[in-house]
């Protein structure tokens, strides 16, 4: 089975939006969220927010965090998540996953999965805070100070992605839509 292309961003980052290119474009993603947001249910719903809850954090990925430095790696977790999409109908080729947490736990993803190759989507913290206080469904934070907090989690994480070596590439969508 080939390597995942992971797709990620922070929350209200535009990454739903790239999903939906790359899918456009003959990645493989199963069957994806009906909310639009093109993100595997079974893989989101079955492995991931369960990985989340054992380590007492919030399964959504906003607050609390898993802790920065705590990397809890299942021995079935690739297999796992293999066999997800081979039941969804996986044949062969390009197959992708995209979901903001795997930012908060990008070395189960990386160790699971070293030769993926990740999108990494970007956005002005600002819009994204503003964003996030707009969406009916973010209440992790009542204010733009929380948001703000939340965003720079984000933001180490997403550095330590990128000094480990990850295979990445960044994209700010808002560039593409505007030339």
């Amino acid at each position: 089975m080939n390597s995942p292309i992971l797709i990620t961003g922070i929350p209200r980052s535009g990454s739903s939006m790239i999903a939906a290119t790359v899918n456009l474009c003959g990645a493989f993603g199963g069957v994806m969220s009906k909310r639009g947001m093109y993100s595997n249910d079974r893989i989101r719903e079955l492995l991931l927010k369960p990985y989340l809850d054992r380590m007492n954090v919030d399964v959504d990925g906003l607050n609390p965090l898993p802790k920065k430095d705590t990397v809890i790696v299942p021995a079935y977790w690739r297999n796992r998540v293999d066999q997800v999409i081979k039941d969804e109908g996986y044949k062969e080729g390009a197959w992708m996953y995209k979901d903001s947490r795997l930012i908060v736990t990008w070395p189960l993803w990386n160790i699971s999965f070293p030769d993926a190759k990740w999108i990494i989507v970007r956005r002005r913290t600002g819009d994204v805070v503003q964003s996030c206080m707009k969406t009916g469904y973010m209440k992790a934070f009542k204010d733009e100070k929380g948001w703000i907090g939340m965003v720079d989690e984000y933001e180490i994480r997403l550095r330590d992605m990128i000094a480990e070596g990850i295979d990445h590439r960044i994209i700010w969508p808002e560039r593409m839509v505007d030339g």
